[in-house]
């Protein structure tokens, strides 16, 4: 290893949360930050990531899901989904991660993981061309690296950064947010990249822009690394199937993509952009290690097309045009909407939604792992407008899944499809009411339908669990005790409140009165074949 390459296996950047020790039990001090092959060693340590932003720890989950594989031999066994199987029923049995596997896998590829390599190397997920082929006086900077910073003209909602002085960001921010560009980069305009004489600027969108990923999520980080593996497909060319880190080459960006052969590629093979961070030499500690980043360079990847758009962690689903599209995040969505998505392998509606492939898988775990679900994901436009952070949690449900308990799948979808219908049926409602007072069917309802949603849903949320938490688990009684009519009637009430408290003001007036009655009754009949038509 170079001096100063800050390779990633052995420098502590990964924040992470440990397990709290017995209290009888000797501690030691635990770092907040470790590098991959700490991690991988004390998985079973671990409860989870640290990284505050959602979609950097869905990226990060991913490149660790890759290197699980490679350590504990998953790679190893054919495509045999059995063969597969009782390996890793035998690494969860062993109650961690194989130390000679990290061991091996650490020395074959510790020259891969270095976050800077300047002398003709390959630093870590980053392409080291960019530095001939873009306009060194142009690059994007670290206001631009870091999604959370305004950068150009955008404005300052939370700190000023200037982009002739930045806070330059620490080798962990700055890895962190390379990350989300490979998996959330925008499409459009980037950095030119001269390849082969011809010079481009545009881009294409990351492969997981503007989607929702879910992933089961155990109690220690080695139960969410082995929940989260997905079998090889038969199809699948394992000897090909390389992580781009384990390439004997770059790949040339100006031929056509190649499409992932297996689990390590498809997990993290997919992205549209090429990045190279800049060490600031300024910052150097006492081993010569640069401490942070001075500068990046951002553009495209693939000048030829790009790979075709499939994940095993998102919810796909079918548009009205017969088109197949992830779920895409939306920071007013709650989790439990998306429940019998998760749970039930033929959730049904006119959506067509399919469960992510994952947690067919996941649901062949021990019957002790109690797993949960995180969404992890990215408010966004499919080009370069980033609206917000979406990051949720159920409750440990995963291990009654509809395989498992196949009563529950009727409750779910039943108490799902309540609290959507009440749902839409107050934002209709209101809009009526609101046209009929104002005297224009067509004018804007929001000043009642936001503040009523924001009363609506949480309290559906909080009926769903209520309701979902009294079902019977019990193998011995067929009926799980779900009463359909009292779950209606209860998201009726709320829905009914939410509705009253938005329209309370108008109704001291003989005109708001008129509207607001008349319009009520729409929330406890559906709208007939005239009312929808019109």
């Amino acid at each position: 290893m170079s001096p100063g390459g800050c390779c990633l296996l052995n420098t502590s950047w990964i924040p992470v949360r440990w397990i709290p020790p017995a209290e009888d039990s000797a501690t030691e001090d635990l770092p907040e930050q470790v590098g991959f092959a700490e991690l991988l060693r004390r998985a079973h340590e671990i409860a989870g990531l640290a990284v505050v932003d959602p979609p950097a720890h869905s990226a990060l989950l991913r490149v660790l899901y890759a290197l699980t594989v490679r350590v504990t031999g998953l790679d190893r066994v054919g495509t045999s989904e059995d063969d597969w199987a009782d390996r890793r029923q035998q690494v969860w049995e062993d109650g961690r991660l194989p130390v000679d596997g990290i061991a091996e896998y650490a020395d074959r590829y510790v020259h891969r993981f270095r976050v800077f390599d300047p002398e003709g190397g390959r630093p870590w997920m980053q392409d080291p061309r960019l530095e001939k082929q873009c306009d060194p006086a142009k690059t994007a900077g670290v206001n631009k690296l870091v999604v959370t910073r305004p950068a150009g003209n955008n404005h300052a909602w939370f700190r000023h950064n200037s982009d002739a002085r930045p806070d330059l960001p620490t080798v962990s921010e700055a890895v962190l947010n390379l990350l989300v560009w490979h998996y959330w980069g925008p499409s459009g305009r980037c950095s030119a990249r001269e390849v082969d004489g011809e010079k481009t600027a545009s881009g294409t969108a990351g492969p997981l822009r503007t989607a929702l990923s879910y992933h089961p999520e155990g109690e220690t980080l080695f139960e969410t690394l082995l929940a989260g593996l997905v079998p090889p497909d038969p199809r699948d060319r394992l000897d090909e199937d390389h992580c781009p880190w384990e390439l004997a080459e770059l790949p040339d960006p100006a031929a056509v993509p190649r499409e992932p052969v297996g689990p390590c590629s498809r997990l993290t093979g997919r992205s549209q952009h090429a990045l190279l961070l800049v060490p600031d030499d300024d910052s150097r500690d006492s081993h010569g290690t640069p401490t942070l980043v001075r500068d990046a360079y951002i553009t495209w990847g693939n000048r030829a097309g790009r790979m075709a758009r499939d994940d095993d962690f998102l919810i796909w689903q079918i548009s009205q045009q017969g088109n197949r599209y992830p779920r895409p995040a939306d920071s007013r969505r709650a989790l439990w909407r998306d429940l019998d998505a998760l749970l039930l392998a033929e959730p049904g509606g006119s959506a067509q939604a399919a469960r992510p492939k994952v947690f067919a898988s996941a649901a062949e775990m021990p019957e002790e792992v109690k797993l949960r679900v995180r969404a992890l994901g990215f408010e966004q436009d499919g080009q370069a407008k980033d609206t917000q952070f979406v990051d949720g949690s159920t409750p440990p449900v995963l291990g009654f899944v509809e395989e498992r308990v196949p009563r529950i799948a009727y409750p779910v979808a039943e108490l799902k499809r309540l609290g959507e219908r009440y749902g839409f049926r107050l934002v209709r409602t209101l809009k009526r009411a609101w046209g009929t007072y104002m005297g224009d069917p067509k004018s804007d309802a929001s000043a009642w339908t936001t503040p009523a949603a924001a009363r609506y849903w949480p309290g559906a949320e909080d009926q769903f669990w209520a309701v979902f938490r009294e079902l019977s688990r019990d193998p011995e009684r067929i009926d799980p005790g779900f009463d359909f009519e009292e779950a209606r009637r209860a998201f009726l009430r709320l829905a009914e409140n939410a509705y009253d408290e938005v329209t309370r003001s108008i109704t001291g007036s003989q005109r708001g009165a008129k509207a607001v009655f008349e319009a009520r009754v729409g929330l406890r009949r559906p709208p007939g074949k005239s009312q929808t038509q019109s």
